[in-house]
């Protein structure tokens, strides 16, 4: 999977945090069965070898699963991303906001091929999509389309208040967006109608999958709505 073949519809963010003490790669090989079709490994709270280890699986899973299909790559950690490559993980690439390591020094570590995704800022949002510099951006992540206790400090502004974002403002974002955009933040099965018919290209989520009692069967409500959405 390289930077210009991925499929960023169905996106699915996952650790260990956020899957109620069920292995990591169970989640994830049932979200892959259900037509997730990208994957990126974040947590906070883990060490770097843990984040390699549970990258390793997921590529193992991927792997065993659909292999042309989904990309994998793994949130804010560089280091973690070069030592897996190093160990012969196949991770496709990085996602970073704002205050992460820049875009252009993971292009530069990571090569051409790797797919480089940004989560771009909540305050002045189009403005911010219309003035940076895309050449080393494969895809934005935007959001939250709703508060979200997956990540509390998702859309907050300068003072602290939480900017979700309207369907008025997506539409616009993805009229305006030099690349493909992703949009999450508390994102449900009975958002994706709405959200399809902004023209965005993908949704995300977190707990709506990974803390599900049933993993397969609530991604492929999401993968099946989406796709309806999208005919």
């Amino acid at each position: 999977m390289n930077r210009r073949d991925f499929d960023l519809s169905a996106y699915l963010v996952i650790g260990p945090e956020n899957t109620l003490g069920r292995p990591v790669e169970d989640i994830i090989e049932q979200a892959i069965r259900a037509g997730m079709s990208f994957i990126q490994i974040r947590s906070k709270e883990a060490s770097a070898r843990q984040l390699i280890e549970w990258t390793g699986r997921a590529s193992s899973v991927i792997a065993k699963t659909r292999p042309a299909k989904v990309a994998l790559v793994v949130n804010d950690r560089l280091d973690v991303v070069l030592a897996a490559r190093d160990q012969g993980i196949k991770v496709d690439g990085i996602h970073v906001g704002q205050s992460d390591i820049p875009v252009d020094v993971c292009r530069k570590y990571l090569g051409e091929d790797a797919i480089i995704g940004l989560s771009a800022r909540t305050d002045q949002l189009i403005e911010y999509v219309q003035s940076v510099d895309p050449s080393d951006i494969d895809y934005f992540g935007a959001g939250p389309l709703h508060e979200t206790a997956t990540k509390p400090d998702c859309g907050l502004s300068p003072t602290g208040q939480v900017i979700t974002r309207s369907l008025d403002e997506l539409s616009e974002l993805a009229r305006l967006s030099p690349v493909p955009v992703v949009v999450g933040g508390g994102v449900k099965a009975s958002d994706l109608k709405e959200l399809a018919a902004t023209g965005v290209d993908g949704f995300f989520v977190v707990s709506a999958v990974a803390g599900a009692a049933d993993p397969y069967r609530a991604a492929r409500e999401l993968v099946t709505t989406w796709q309806a959405a999208k005919r």
